[in-house]
């Protein structure tokens, strides 16, 4: 029982054998994938930004909406003040009227006189709110005019309104088939990539905005346009492990290193 025991505790341990990892094929591949989530990123944003965008022309047609329902109550407004005008003038008019068959009735020419100028003052009484009477058609005929012209305007508008909405619900279909075909290609991707590998590709993808691998160029990182010294160009060259920027944390390679082409299969 002893001895087995002993077996046990001593026996060597094992080695977990792992499959070669090629980093420069692994490379190749994380730059083809960030050309697809790229465009994702990309198009993602712009689907993001079409609500918003059908809410901007929305708000502006509502705002010539408004500015016709103002013109529109200046027109009732005119309306209203002319037949205050009108009844005040038909008041005037039955005044006059009434004097004038009360005139002759008088027996005594003071009277008479007196009578007159009420008549002669409810007369240029009369001739002053014909004149407003006049300024409020003048004035209603002009803003008539205003509002069928804005009327039209605001027609052509909708039309408008309406075909960029449209056409934005067009777009955001193209939007959609587009990404569903590079989540295709992504999937395609993903199986010649190491788990690892790609786990600290997509925690740096979320935090930098859609950018997790970039290139060195003139000892600058292509992320952040920070430098890059030369004992980590020297690191990127040998393939050992994944090298990051030390500002932005991005992955980094050697456009030069790095065949261009499709996707490598990791063997």
């Amino acid at each position: 029982m002893w001895r087995s025991e002993v077996r046990i505790l001593y026996r060597p341990p094992y080695t977990l054998k792992m499959k070669t990892i090629n980093l420069k094929e692994q490379l190749n591949n994380l730059i083809q994938l960030q050309k697809i989530d790229s465009e994702i990123y990309a198009l993602k944003a712009e689907k993001e930004s079409k609500p918003q965008e059908i809410k901007a022309l929305e708000a502006s047609f509502e705002e010539k909406k408004q500015a016709l329902a103002v013109i529109e109550k200046n027109s009732l407004d005119l309306q209203k003040q002319k037949k205050e005008r009108e009844l005040e003038l038909g008041s005037k008019e039955e005044s006059i009227k009434k004097l004038q068959t009360q005139l002759y009735s008088l027996k005594t020419n003071k009277d008479y006189q007196a009578m007159l100028q009420q008549i002669e003052g409810t007369k240029a009484d009369v001739s002053v709110i014909e004149d407003k009477i006049l300024g409020f058609i003048e004035q209603i005929d002009k803003v008539k005019s205003e509002s069928d012209r804005e009327k039209q305007i605001l027609q052509e508008e909708e039309k408008v309104l309406n075909f960029k909405k449209n056409e934005i619900q067009d777009r955001l279909k193209e939007i959609d088939g587009r990404i569903a075909q590079l989540e295709a290609q992504r999937k395609q991707v993903m199986p010649n990539l190491d788990k690892k590998i790609i786990s600290q590709y997509e925690r740096i993808l979320f935090n930098r905005d859609g950018l997790a691998i970039v290139t060195v160029k003139d000892n600058s990182c292509q992320g952040c346009n920070m430098f890059v010294p030369p004992q980590v160009i020297n690191l990127i060259k040998m393939y050992e492990r994944i090298i990051t920027c030390e500002v932005c944390n991005r992955i980094l390679y050697i456009t030069d290193e790095i065949p261009d082409g499709n996707p490598q299969q990791t063997s």
